[in-house]
């Protein structure tokens, strides 16, 4: 396996921005690359140690879901390919794996989240108050277990190293307008349902997942950033899930388990992960990849 990519170098292209894994450069005034390197943040913290193969991963992983659930909505996908938009061969070969090129489009500030089983910050607040983002679920759940229905929860993006927060579908309107909120709720929940059907019958439950979406020129709503990876999404085996107990995942919760049994505040720096650590989430990464679509990194 090629050595971790924890900053991609391009100097061909003007680099624009670094968030918690991807970098991006600008292209021209209608593209942009992004490179997904193999950085891992957890808790909104960029932890110092890279997991290798998780950019190849999820660049994968995403590729596939913008192609599989194109007719729900379009995405940020350019058709320029790699070679005009890296015209240096070393350069290229160096992100191969890990870029792609997209549309330039303006991002909205929420993150779409769809929850469709009862773990994590859920399943915390549900103990307290008996609801999920000041949605009322009915009473006597267990961690884990499946939510009658998926429900729409969304955040704000924060800013790199803040944290995002929760806000009611009310905050929502209030920030982009009635009808773009109200878009970005359907479309999200029926790309999630779309997905977790199709992830269930090769043996994956996405528990839950966070979209981010965009205008295009005409103001059209589109998919951006990423979709359905181990990054955005909780993946657990079918074959080991049991309400009750936090499931063993095929994604970064891997890594938070173990954060979470750290004298850590979950501020940055984080600490670094141990090798034992790092290779089993580089698997669990790889293993989602083939049991999705049987492409091995």
């Amino acid at each position: 396996m090629p050595s971790p990519l924890m900053h991609s170098k391009l100097t061909c292209l003007k680099r624009l921005h670094s968030g918690k894994v991807r970098d991006m450069y600008e292209i021209d005034d209608k593209h942009l690359l992004i490179v997904t390197t193999d950085r891992l943040s957890a808790f909104d913290v960029i932890l110092p140690t890279p997991i290798p193969g998780k950019g190849h991963v999820l660049n994968a992983v995403s590729n596939f879901w913008f192609n599989k659930l194109s007719h729900i909505v379009p995405n940020h996908v350019s058709n320029m390919s790699l070679e005009e938009a890296i015209p240096d061969a070393l350069e290229r070969q160096a992100v191969a794996d890990h870029a792609i090129v997209v549309k330039r489009l303006k991002p909205l500030p929420i993150e779409a989240i769809v929850r469709g089983y009862l773990i994590g910050s859920g399943w915390k607040e549900y103990q307290q108050s008996g609801s999920v983002c000041g949605i009322a679920l009915p009473s006597g759940l267990n961690m884990a277990d499946q939510l009658p229905e998926a429900i729409f929860t969304p955040s704000t993006k924060a800013e790199l190293g803040a944290h995002d927060e929760n806000i009611s579908m009310e905050n929502m309107c209030d920030i982009i307008g009635v009808k773009l909120a109200e878009q970005m709720r359907d479309i999200s929940l029926q790309l999630y349902r779309e997905a977790a059907a199709y992830a269930l019958e090769k043996g994956i439950i996405i528990a839950d997942t966070k979209f981010e979406f965009g205008l295009d020129e005409n103001g059209a709503i589109t998919l951006i950033d990423e979709a359905l990876t181990p990054d955005s999404s909780r993946f657990w085996p079918v074959d080991e899930y049991q309400p009750g107990i936090s499931p063993p995942s095929f994604d970064k919760q891997f890594v938070r388990d173990w954060l979470e049994t750290l004298d850590w505040d979950k501020q940055a720096p984080g600490p670094a992960v141990p090798d034992a650590i790092k290779n089993k989430t580089s698997e669990k990464y790889r293993e989602a990849l083939e049991r999705l679509i049987g492409q091995t990194a």
